[in-house]
């Protein structure tokens, strides 16, 4: 399967799919959180997955990144069926997630933080190459950090997301999965990390944004996946598609996908 996406509005060459998922399913005993998902992640797009609370996308996101995982269907990484046993197993096969709570250092600097558990050195740590590399890493992305011996605690949080999104880069990912970036946070400090997100779609990587907030999702993504009651319920290219027509199918109030499969079940359920 191919498509066309875009970027700023702009079509971009039509490229395969780096992640692809078909019919998964996950469920916590009698609580059926996913139910065949069919889902699509291209090379430099933004998809945003929008949905209700409990519409199954924190239970998606932590299963791609190793956390949970799926108990049927298939997930195809670069055309080759994959599992995602554990969080190293994401990192390695290069999907890297930016979970809402950061998991930052506070007492640390950003050069710690950024690579925590991926020290450089054998014997002592190799402070001058980690502090060069750090700072590349915020070149990349254009950051606004004054100082990468700064202690996280001292930084916005706009700043904070900076370092968490620059630490998933390490790894060179293709994908980057971010969870809620810009909550809590305030206009300017939204601005900056809605920015970040560019500059990743602009590296080629496939971006995934979960977000409640559908002024950043406009703002920002390719395509919009909604979730509703654990299943898809509409893929939707940006721009081109209004803001009622994505909460309609977030809430349920237009005929859509859902509904046509609750009204099949109850016609079968009359046949039997």
């Amino acid at each position: 399967m191919t498509m066309t996406a875009t970027t700023s509005g702009t079509a971009v060459q039509q490229a395969e799919p780096i992640l692809s998922l078909r019919g998964v399913s996950k469920a916590f005993g009698a609580v059926q959180a996913l139910a065949d998902i069919e889902l699509d992640v291209y090379p430099g797009e933004v998809l945003a997955i929008v949905g209700d609370n409990g519409a199954g996308k924190s239970t998606l996101v932590k299963i791609l990144a190793g956390v949970h995982p799926h108990d049927s269907g298939t997930i195809t990484f670069r055309g080759q069926a994959v599992s995602i046993p554990s969080p190293s197993a994401a990192r390695d096969l290069g999907i890297a997630t930016v979970f809402q709570d950061l998991a930052l250092c506070d007492n640390l600097d950003v050069v710690s933080n950024l690579f925590l558990g991926h020290e450089i050195g054998t014997y002592a740590l190799n402070e001058v190459e980690m502090e060069e590399r750090s700072w590349g890493l915020l070149k990349q992305l254009s950051a606004k950090i004054p100082s990468v011996r700064l202690a996280v605690a001292a930084l916005s949080g706009g700043q904070r997301q900076t370092v968490a999104i620059a630490r998933s880069l390490l790894g060179d990912p293709s994908i980057v999965i971010l969870d809620e970036p810009t909550a809590a946070l305030g206009v300017a400090q939204t601005a900056e990390v809605l920015n970040l997100v560019e500059h990743l779609r602009e590296r080629g990587l496939g971006v995934v944004l979960i977000s409640h907030n559908m002024a950043d999702v406009r703002a920002v993504a390719n395509r919009v996946a909604v979730f509703r009651l654990g299943r898809n319920n509409g893929d939707f290219l940006m721009p081109g598609t209004s803001q009622e027509t994505i909460v309609a199918a977030i809430t349920g109030a237009s005929d859509n996908a859902v509904t046509r499969r609750a009204a099949a079940h109850s016609d079968e359920g009359e046949d039997r």
